[in-house]
């Protein structure tokens, strides 16, 4: 493939051909004795016909006097000349290397790592020093820019990066043989040939039995020769890859420029699929080039890769490698040889000598000294208690164990699972899940019996792991169809293997997935599945699913459930739409919305059209829309009227995106006025900042709606998380009750007037939908549930989670790989309660959130005979409580809300590690730590106020 905007070879000869006929032309009437009035006229072409010349149109009948040149013609001359002068200084342009001559260099190749605020003197790294010999071979007779060149290292050196003290150095008193190895510093010695054409590497010659490390090394002693003397871009291969290079050349230099961000990388790791969570990388890699009669006086290389946490950028690593070859002398060398063709000629030098490829090839990775998998075990279980899951301590074992589990087999890993303690054993089914080997799948699928009840509490962990995969496999959703086309022992468990696979289609698809067999067959069942059952908990299932896979072809389908005489039904599939992008939700989905919100149709319960006025107000509503929902204010239920008020003032508060149109329509007195804008009630919607600085933002929005009597209708707590243009819904709770206005001898509010006692919460965790849980259902239940309430919250979500997984090769210009490896692990515990007194005459709905968040990014350079690391941490533990205290003893009754943030540590740490096979070793370790204090997190002033009343009289 040529590089977009360059000449291809047949049409530079077609220039050619077509300028050679112009420039004769004008020598032929320059030098002729004709005169303009004498010149005769000449017709040409003298019907129309399509020329078959490439650059040329359809041809005209033209009369022209055959005599001096015109203009045009003149022009067309200068143009001409300059294309041949420039074809013909192209066409030469290759450097070229002197027969007879021996070229020695100094050759040294540095690699470093560390932060990339820390200085130099903190790097890690080592230097290889050498000399290297360069010697032409063989020329082509038929093209002088084709040549085979001779290159061979001698003299290695190994040393640090930096300089340390004798006791901190490792390589201190060893031997360049002693540290690579006697067969290793052969190979690297051993003569290698390069085909050398215009400057470019076309093919490199060494033994394939060579270790892959020292290829490698050789492949980036040759990529130092890569270089054009003339100014241009273009793809090109070296040892770190295919890449557009741009060239800027000058008389005396030229500097070679990589984009980095152009490269077609052998070895694409894989990394988390949401970027607030993920890794970036920022690289460069510049080489300049001296030159001196046409020959490399001296090529300098800096090249650096940085990798970076979105949501932190402080956690950082940096690999920096340099490469330097500079001209020592140069001196009487070997002849040149005969032969017709590269790969004859190199042939008769060796035999042993094969073509190995310019770019550097895939070195197998040996975890050396890394304990087995039952060792690591045993090191952490007892970490993973779960009275020790709201430690940092936790999620820092969970990474390692994840480590070894992706080295780790099916036996092993099947051998741990069936020795471990219960206790600890949903903690194990976490990491083994969030391994994502085909090892670990086969092995947990096996271990896990889906028709039986009794092991729920595994087979819903193991779901929610799935549903939080960084890099899902078709593999994993083909696994999850087979188990429900199979026979599972509960229901809780059907429904939560549906809503998963919706997460992981998701997923599939923003990884341009969406077509693979398993991905079109579980989209069809979903988008059936409402409509293919009469029972409603499984149109619930079914529904909950399209709101994790975020189909657009679900969205006419939502809309139809949108306006469903269910209410339930309806609050799933307008919740749903909230999290399509704006842009998908079109007018036809509006005008269903507008129906529900304005009741056109039929009565609907007062959290639907909620719901459905939040979505109206977040996707760019018309002047109308916005008028509409103003002028309602008054007209709806006392406590709607007191939401919708409470809704459109934090919109132009926290400066929403339709405040604009809001600020537009209140300037008619109509729809703002104090009658309209004076409503009381207890009801509320409030956003706020919980974090905010140049890396991210981190949002949270409380909407609290409440019938008529004051009994607790919705509770919606969200926390969003922001990091550039990119969004992450870190987190929603979501309580609801409805039918207790019974208990408390009140009266229903319009349309709730038959619903079945119900309370119930749902949680939303990281863009994925879990199942819903329930507190209680029907009066029974209810009754039961209040006499037996011991006011302790119930679990919704428990367990380990893997947040962010990155893992990628770094293949240096020098021949050096580094690995990088980004891990971040959230130990999370989420519970909610609703108490309820009669009594008292008082209820209180919690949610608890606690959590330990653990990230560590690696970046590590292995070279089988030496080894250099930099690990960069940070971890924290946390709690955030959210509580909502009503007493209804009398009217208006007093509602207080309480978002409570503890004092946690937030801790950071660097370390650095070199590593020689003889067991030489130097590490070091630096830490910081800090207390951030606790805070209650504001809400409005009307609460501020309720809170002191609802407390005096608690008092």
């Amino acid at each position: 493939m040529k590089p977009h905007g360059y000449l291809t070879n047949d049409h530079s000869s077609n220039l050619s051909h077509f300028c050679g006929l112009i420039i004769s032309r004008y020598l032929v009437l320059s030098t002729g004795a004709w005169s303009l009035e004498s010149a005769p006229r000449v017709k040409i072409n003298t019907e129309k016909k399509q020329s078959t010349h490439p650059f040329s149109g359809p041809q005209t009948s033209v009369y022209r006097l055959y005599g001096r040149p015109t203009m045009l013609e003149l022009a067309g001359v200068v143009l001409c000349v300059t294309f041949l002068s420039t074809s013909s200084l192209g066409a030469s342009a290759g450097p070229r290397l002197d027969n007879d001559k021996l070229y020695r260099y100094s050759y040294s190749t540095e690699v470093g790592l560390n932060r990339p605020t820390g200085s130099t003197m903190g790097n890690t790294g080592f230097r290889i020093n050498s000399d290297v010999d360069i010697s032409l071979v063989w020329r082509n007779p038929g093209d002088q820019d084709e040549q085979l060149i001779r290159l061979q290292i001698s003299n290695v050196r190994i040393d640090n990066a930096v300089k340390r003290s004798r006791k901190n150095n490792i390589f201190h008193g060893s031997s360049t043989e002693s540290i690579v190895g006697k067969n290793r510093l052969e190979a690297l010695q051993r003569p290698f040939i390069v085909l050398w054409k215009m400057g470019k590497l076309r093919s490199i010659y060494a033994y394939k039995t060579e270790p892959a490390t020292i290829k490698n090394l050789k492949r980036g002693v040759a990529s130092m020769l890569m270089m054009q003397l003339k100014s241009g871009k273009m793809m090109e291969a070296d040892a770190s890859g295919k890449c557009l290079v741009e060239y800027k050349a000058t008389k005396d230099q030229v500097i070679r420029t990589k984009h980095m961000e152009t490269c077609k990388k052998q070895e694409t790791g894989f990394t988390t699929h949401s970027p607030v969570l993920g890794v970036s990388e920022k690289c460069t890699l510049v080489t300049v080039i001296n030159l001196e009669n046409g020959i490399i006086k001296s090529a300098n290389t800096e090249e650096s890769h940085t990798l970076f946490v979105n949501a932190r950028h402080s956690a950082a690593t940096r690999v920096m490698s340099s490469q330097s070859l500079t001209l020592n002398k140069i001196e009487v060398g070997p002849a040149e040889v005969g032969g017709k063709d590269s790969a004859s000629v190199v042939k008769s030098l060796d035999d042993k000598l094969m073509s190995v490829g310019v770019v550097l090839e895939k070195v197998k990775a040996k975890c050396k000294g890394c304990p087995n998998l039952m060792d690591t075990w045993k090191a952490v279980r007892s970490q993973l208690e779960p009275d020790s899951l709201s430690k940092a301590t936790a999620p820092r074992s969970f990474i390692a164990l994840l480590h070894s589990l992706r080295r780790a087999n099916k036996e092993e890993i099947l051998t741990v699972l069936r020795n471990c303690s219960k206790t600890t054993l949903p903690q194990l089914v976490d990491a083994v899940t969030s391994a994502q080997t085909s090892d670990s799948l086969s092995a947990i699928l096996e271990f896990l019996d889906f028709s039986k009840k009794e092991g729920f509490v595994l087979q819903e962990r193991f779901l929610y792991a799935c549903g939080f995969a960084s890099h899902p496999t078709e593999s994993l959703l083909q696994s999850l169809l087979h188990v429900y086309q199979g026979k599972i022992g509960s229901s809780d468990i059907k429904e939560s293997v549906v809503i998963i696979m919706g997460a992981l289609i998701k997923k599939l698809c923003l990884k341009g997935a969406c077509e693979l067999s398993t991905v079109v067959k579980v989209k069809e069942l979903l988008l059936a599945g409402p409509d293919s059952t009469q029972e409603e908990s499984e149109v619930q299932m079914y529904l909950l699913a399209l709101k994790n896979a975020l189909l657009p072809d679900a969205i006419p389908l939502l809309t139809i459930y949108a306006e469903s005489e269910v209410g339930a039904f309806s609050t799933i599939a307008i919740t749903a739409l909230q999290r399509y992008d704006t842009a998908l939700i079109t007018e036809e989905v509006k005008k269903a919305l507008n129906r529900v919100y304005h009741q056109n149709r039929r009565i609907y319960e007062k959290n639907v059209r909620s719901a459905a006025a939040d979505l109206i107000m977040s996707s760019n509503p018309s002047y109308m829309e916005v008028k509409n929902l103003l002028l309602s204010i008054g007209h709806l239920p006392h406590e709607m009227n007191k939401y919708m008020l409470s809704k459109v003032q934090d919109i132009l508060r926290f400066e929403m995106p339709a405040c604009k149109m809001v600020r537009q329509v209140m300037k008619d007195m109509i729809s703002h006025n104090y009658d309209r804008f004076s409503k009381s009630g207890s009801s509320s919607a409030f956003s706020g900042f919980m974090a905010r600085n140049a890396d991210i933002s981190c949002t949270y929005n409380l909407d609290i709606l409440y019938s008529g009597s004051g009994v607790l209708r919705t509770s919606n707590m969200n926390i969003y998380a922001q990091s550039k243009d990119a969004l992450l819904h870190g987190l929603q709770v979501s309580i609801e009750a409805q039918g207790l206005e019974s208990l408390i001898a009140a009266t229903p509010d319009e349309g709730e007037e038959d619903l079945e006692s119900f309370a119930g919460m749902s949680a939303l965790l990281f863009d994925v939908q879990l199942r819903p849980v329930t507190f209680f259902k029907g009066y029974s239940d209810l009754m039961s549930k209040m006499f037996s309430m011991s006011g302790d919250p119930i679990n919704v979500v428990k367990g380990l989670i893997l947040l962010t997984d990155h893992s990628h090769v770094i293949t240096l210009q020098s021949g050096i790989r580094a690995n990088a490896e980004f891990q971040g692990s959230l130990a999370i515990d989420i519970s909610g309660g609703m108490e309820f007194s009669l009594w008292y005459r008082e209820s209180k709905t919690s949610v608890n959130n606690r959590g330990a968040l653990v990230v560590i990014g690696n970046m590590t350079v292995d070279m089988d005979f030496v080894s250099a690391g930099v690990e960069v941490s940070f971890e924290t533990e946390a709690a955030l409580d959210f509580i909502t205290t009503v007493q209804f003893s009398e009217y208006p009754f007093l509602v207080c809300m309480q978002m409570d943030k503890t004092t946690f540590p937030f801790r950071e740490m660097v370390s650095t590690q070199e590593k020689l096979p003889s067991g030489q070793n130097f590490s070091s370790k630096r830490s910081k730590e800090q207390l951030v204090p606790g805070s209650e997190f504001p809400l409005h002033q009307e609460n501020s106020n309720m809170c002191k009343k609802v407390f005096e009289q608690s008092w």
